[in-house]
């Protein structure tokens, strides 16, 4: 096994503002597993607030024997070994992972969403996603959004309902939201829920702060939509606090250190009787088409990296009303790729 990668500051179309902090660009690190003669690509989406960069990634990748990886790959035991090493660490962790999947695909000649037994008949549409801004970028974001069928909002601020006007003012395509912990009074948040359900909103990620497990359950108790458990649930250890308190979860491959461990927790989710939105940080095609292979098994996607973003090194996947193509590829199906991007060993 054989490492190349390449750090990469993806640029982002808007600057991107949730409830606590706003951003331009997001550095990602992406690698190429080269196994046989058979190469993986996989990604680490670096937002800064989980507190990864160039330098704790390039940290890790080097502590890693990567002779130990011989096909067939026991995932589990890969995801393990990773952990030894160093606590934390989710994304690049998840780079790896991604890479592995692309690679076991290639080597079976199987797309990564039929390993997964993932039906390409059940892809979910996926949202778009527009942060906190002005009503005039709003619009414009909107805008830019052509082709989504479902909108994604972020709130958590004290003009929340102005947001959403300015939303329903040019669009009345369905609301997802992400309230991102900005809510802090349960019974003013209670009264927004029921609010936003008259607007068109089909689920909240996150309302309250993800210590308060009690006021989330009493939400979700009490709310007529979907409560979804986003910054509170990371990897699948995370999942068992989480059964009552919520009606699903946000599963996120840069959180979840990729996919073998995102499908665990789909699975885990299910037999609890939860909902998963499968969502995205700031991501190329490469982490967007390895979500696309869970995509499926999920009951929502947000998955629009490559859309929100203005120099995705990869050709965007297909999209078909609001729902992403499989290109029937072996492994992840990513194209687009340039050699030139991997100049560092």
């Amino acid at each position: 096994m054989k490492l190349a990668y390449t750090a990469y500051n993806l640029e982002l179309k808007h600057p991107f503002a949730i409830a606590k902090f706003s951003r331009t660009s997001t550095p990602v690190m992406l690698i190429r597993l080269s196994y046989e003669n058979i190469e993986g690509y996989g990604e680490a989406s670096m937002v800064p607030y989980m507190g990864e960069s160039e330098e704790t990634a390039v940290k890790f990748l080097k502590q890693v024997d990567w002779g130990r990886f011989v096909h067939p790959f026991n995932f589990e035991e890969i995801i393990a070994y990773l952990d030894s090493i160093e606590k934390g660490h989710p994304a690049i962790k998840a780079a790896i992972d991604i890479a592995l999947n692309d690679i076991n695909g290639k080597l079976l000649n199987k797309p990564c969403y039929e390993i997964y037994g993932a039906d390409p008949v059940k892809m979910p549409v996926t949202s778009y996603t527009i942060g906190i801004d002005t009503p005039e970028v709003i619009k414009e974001k909107v805008a830019d959004a052509k082709g989504f069928k479902v909108l994604k909002i972020k709130l958590g601020r004290d003009n929340d309902k102005e947001l959403i006007h300015t939303i329903r003012s040019v669009s009345d395509l369905p609301l997802y939201v992400d309230a991102n912990q900005g809510w802090a009074d349960k019974k003013q948040a209670i009264d927004m829920i029921y609010w936003l359900h008259d607007q068109g909103v089909q689920l909240i990620e996150q309302p309250m702060d993800k210590a308060d497990l009690d006021g989330n359950a009493w939400l979700t108790a009490r709310s007529p939509i979907p409560i979804l458990a986003d910054e509170a649930v990371q990897r699948l250890a995370d999942m068992d606090t989480l059964k009552g308190a919520y009606h699903g979860i946000n599963m996120k491959l840069m959180k979840s250190t990729g996919m073998y461990e995102g499908h665990q927790m789909i699975l885990k989710a299910k037999s609890f009787g939860m909902k998963v939105l499968i969502g995205c940080m700031s991501e190329t095609s490469c982490a967007t088409q390895a979500g696309m292979a869970l995509a499926p098994l999920c009951d929502w996607a947000d998955l629009d990296g490559p859309w929100l973003t203005s120099n995705n090194p990869f050709k965007a996947p297909a999209m078909l009303e609001g729902k992403y193509l499989f290109n029937q590829l072996p492994g992840l199906g990513l194209e687009g790729i340039k050699p030139s991007l991997f100049t560092s060993f």
